[in-house]
């Protein structure tokens, strides 16, 4: 495949395009596609597909947590191994590891503020290479995941997903 990187760039935008649209635009065949999707999914370039949902129009009650994370990096470890440690809880969406004022930042999604603050203060903060948190509450998303969460753009979307 001439330009791996356009077919990894089209499928993050929409990964329900078909082999067919996507040899179209990228002037592979598909079955260059199909074989180049399933090495980037056996060499773990491409690690899962998402959808993209808004939970405010559904009845389940979640809420998210953005938490700056200053640590204590492990000795020959960095900050890797404090990483697999948090990241291994079932409530934590993403780690990143930071420049500036704090080390990691974790994203979390539970029911209720009371849960996640539960997890900060029951699982996050005791851990020992952990210094201080600090813990700002999602309170309304405009865009994530690169789709916007704004009514006014209703018909661009069902037009995009007129499928």
């Amino acid at each position: 495949m001439e330009n791996p990187e356009k077919l990894l760039d089209l499928l993050s935008q929409d990964a329900r395009l078909t082999p067919a649209q996507l040899a179209a635009m990228t002037g592979a065949t598909e079955a260059e596609v199909v074989d180049a999707v399933r090495t980037f999914e056996k060499n773990d370039t491409i690690l899962g597909y998402k959808t993209v949902i808004d939970w405010d129009k559904t009845s389940k009650e979640s809420v998210t947590a953005l938490i700056e994370v200053k640590i204590t990096p492990e000795k020959g470890m960095g900050f890797d191994e404090i990483a697999r440690q948090i990241y291994s809880h079932h409530q934590v969406e993403s780690v990143y590891l930071m420049s500036g004022g704090f080390d990691l930042t974790v994203i979390i999604k539970d029911r209720t503020m009371r849960e996640v603050a539960r997890f900060v203060s029951e699982q996050l903060a005791p851990m020992e290479n952990v210094l201080s948190t600090g813990t700002h509450f999602i309170l309304k998303k405009y865009k994530d995941y690169g789709v916007e969460f704004d009514p006014s753009d209703r018909d661009k979307r069902e037009v995009m997903m007129a499928w």
